[in-house]
């Protein structure tokens, strides 16, 4: 670990001045709230280092926020004294002496997808929002549109420099690559996968594909696709009985487990079968193709197999510019409130298409009227493909087997409607996965869940009664060697939250 000079300060900000609030409103959740006694805004490593140590000398919980979409309350937590926010930290370039693009935390995902494309063609698969900051997306492994064709972002990570804190109490700056002769390797491969808010504070990332090599930026990462395809089809609940909507999932389902394996013609083609619950009125599956031409027969394709045995709904087709959907993709998707939500997301991995007993779940609580939950939903996105080329224990993201990325969740404006939104979701949740005590345990039939989209709930022995543990679920094997390094890295806890590392236990 190194040390740097401390005398440059960012600014403190107080409760009074209107940016505090504004930091505090970035919130992707509303839910969560928190009250530190003060805000900074850090525009370089330098700022976040001497914020860092100031708080640890007044012995101040310190946490570090970028595009503010962290789904618990890891940052909304009302212990946290100091919120770092490094949105100001944009830079994107080329650092010829590391020979990797670098990136800093407190860019967005859109605005990396456009530096990348407009100045050398390329890109890394990070995830669908482009508004999510980089900072803590990345240490979380991070999935998006392009995953099954290319894997997750942090597969093309080649380095990291993170602020953290030695037993002695001192703040350093800590550079680590995944070359195999730099002694902070551990540290570089914990930030593929662990998820923010664990070993200390991401002030910038290096991307390099593995096995790249030269002087040109351009051929360091893979190139961006020439264009998008997307389409949007639509069934009506109308239309849809108990046995036609489980035939529907049977067959969305069985899509996914043949098209899984990155050698499938279907890598290129992301999907998002998005089930709203029966007052919504609508089923609908949107898809991304980056198979040119082939696209359109793609995602024909790929619709006859789903709606098999069904009225087939006649797909809303388009096709676009690379960066003209990335930083727009799905309006109608991601579109939201003025003053933003109320949410709960849980998230599952699995391996296999839901079984016909999970279909009947799914049915039940989608369609039952003795919860008014209008914004419960049900999601199924395609995964696998290039993701599960890669070796469990090759970074710290250990989900290398999925074929869905599974996710219940419900979004709502009044407070007052919390308890009904948050008992619908925990009981749909707990009863899809009844068989292995409400969670979906790392096995044959789930890998476990995202550390991105965390859940409190998985820690909470009422709401999980399977006796394995949530860091079992999140990190499975590589959970001690991440306990090892949070000793070596974090030894006095700086760095925590309600599902961060910890060194016991």
């Amino acid at each position: 670990m190194t040390t740097r000079d401390l005398t440059v300060e960012s600014r403190r900000i107080s409760a009074e001045h209107p940016e505090y609030t504004a930091v505090l409103n970035k919130r992707f959740n509303k839910r969560l709230a928190g009250r530190p006694d003060y805000v900074r805004l850090a525009a370089s490593t330098e700022q976040v280092l001497t914020a860092v140590q100031e708080a640890v000398n007044e012995r101040q919980r310190v946490v570090v926020t970028s595009g503010g979409h962290c789904l618990e309350g890891f940052v909304s937590d009302p212990n946290v004294r100091v919120i770092l926010d490094v949105s100001p930290m944009k830079r994107i370039y080329y650092d010829a002496a590391r020979g990797a693009v670098a990136v800093e935390a407190g860019a967005t995902v859109g605005e990396t997808f456009r530096a990348l494309f407009e100045a050398w063609g390329t890109v890394i698969p990070l995830g669908e929002y482009p508004g999510i900051g980089m900072g803590g997306h990345v240490v979380g492994g991070a999935f998006g549109f392009l995953c099954r064709q290319l894997g997750l972002a942090a597969d093309y990570l080649y380095g990291i420099e993170v602020v953290t804190v030695d037993e002695a109490g001192r703040a350093g700056v800590v550079i680590a690559t995944r070359d195999m002769s730099d002694p902070n390797r551990e540290l570089w491969w914990a930030h593929t996968g662990a998820g923010g808010g664990n070993l200390g504070i991401v002030t910038r990332y290096w991307f390099r594909a593995s096995g790249a090599s030269g002087g040109d930026p351009a051929t360091l990462l893979p190139r961006a696709p020439q264009s998008i395809a997307t389409f949007k089809a639509e069934w009506n609940w109308n239309d849809l009985d108990r046995p036609s909507f489980a035939r529907l999932l049977r067959n969305h389902g069985h899509w996914g487990e043949q098209h899984s394996g990155a050698d499938s013609p279907h890598a290129s083609l992301w999907t998002l079968m998005a089930i709203h619950r029966q007052q919504f009125g609508k089923v609908i599956v949107r898809g991304v193709s980056t198979a040119g031409d082939a696209a359109e027969r793609q995602a024909s394709e790929c619709l006859a197999s789903i709606g098999d045995g069904l009225d087939a709904p006649r797909p809303e087709l388009a096709r676009m510019a690379w960066l003209d959907f990335a930083l727009n993709p799905f309006p109608d998707l991601f579109g939201m409130p003025p003053g933003g939500v109320r949410m709960k997301a849980k998230d599952a991995l699995l391996k296999k298409r839901l079984a016909d007993d999970q279909i009947a779940v799914a049915y039940d609580y989608l369609t039952r009227t003795d919860h008014d939950v209008v914004g419960g939903m049900l999601g199924l996105a395609s995964y696998g493909g290039c993701v599960n080329t890669v070796a469990p224990d090759a970074t710290a993201s250990p989900q290398r087997g999925a074929i869905f990325d599974l996710a219940c969740t419900t979004g709502w404006l009044d407070p007052k409607e919390d308890a009904q939104n948050l008992a619908w979701v925990r009981a749909f949740y707990r009863d899809l996965f009844a068989a292995t005590g409400g969670v979906p345990v790392p096995g044959d039939a789930y890998d476990g869940a995202l550390i991105n989209h965390p859940d409190v709930d998985l820690a909470d022995r009422t709401m999980n009664a399977s006796g394995v543990p949530w860091q079992t679920l999140y990190y499975q094997g590589n959970y001690p060697r991440l306990q090892r390094i949070k000793a070596r890295w974090d030894p006095l806890n700086v760095f925590r939250h309600d599902l961060s590392i910890r060194v016991e236990g």
